[in-house]
């Protein structure tokens, strides 16, 4: 079945193209979220003014995407972890954190543009490649350091002042008062 996608979707082509998919896969999931539309002869005339549109907009984002990276180049990021006697590190610097990063210094970026093969784990400064684009690439640095871990001060032995053996003094029996035999308690009466 033929459809025109109304966006760009991965591995199946850009905003404006005409593709070739199986009927389920365009009645079920491309149309009904508006991923694309029905390649009928009406929607055939508006294909170019589609495809216009579809270059405008691509237009505009790789310029949006070009200042982003001018901005984005040359950043250090710093993350600092907690590692064992030998440098490794107990956690990992992911994807995830330096996108995190990124965003709270104001810079706009998904976590699918990170280039990591695998987490950091280890100490270092590491270069790290952005691919905001297929046309528009970026180059950060990311630094992981040893977290700061506070020496415990040599505590002083406090000195040892023997007192001399007191011993408890035991408390005098006191005796209570228990009713007499054959005597009763007044009892409150209610009238």
């Amino acid at each position: 079945m033929k459809v025109i996608l109304m966006q760009h979707i991965e591995k199946l082509g850009a905003k404006g193209d005409l593709v070739n998919v199986k009927r389920g896969y365009a009645r079920n999931y491309l149309i009904p979220r508006g991923f694309a539309i029905y390649a009928t002869p009406y929607n055939m005339k508006k294909l170019e003014e589609i495809r216009k549109i579809a270059k405008a907009e691509e237009a505009t984002r790789l310029e949006e995407l070009k200042n982003l990276a001018a901005k984005i180049n040359g950043t250090t990021l710093s993350f600092t972890r907690k590692t064992d006697e030998q440098g490794n590190l107990y956690g990992s610097v992911s994807d995830t954190d330096i996108v995190n990063e990124l965003n709270s210094k104001g810079l706009q970026v998904h976590k699918s543009a990170v280039q990591l093969d695998k987490h950091i784990k280890e100490l270092g400064v590491f270069d790290i490649e952005l691919k905001l684009h297929k046309d528009v690439e970026a180059r950060i640095k990311v630094e992981v350091k040893k977290e700061a871990t506070a020496e415990p001060a040599e505590v002083k032995p406090e000195p040892i002042i023997e007192t001399p053996a007191v011993e408890p003094v035991a408390e005098e029996e006191t005796e209570t008062a228990e009713p007499e035999a054959g005597v009763e308690e007044p009892a409150d009466s209610e009238e």
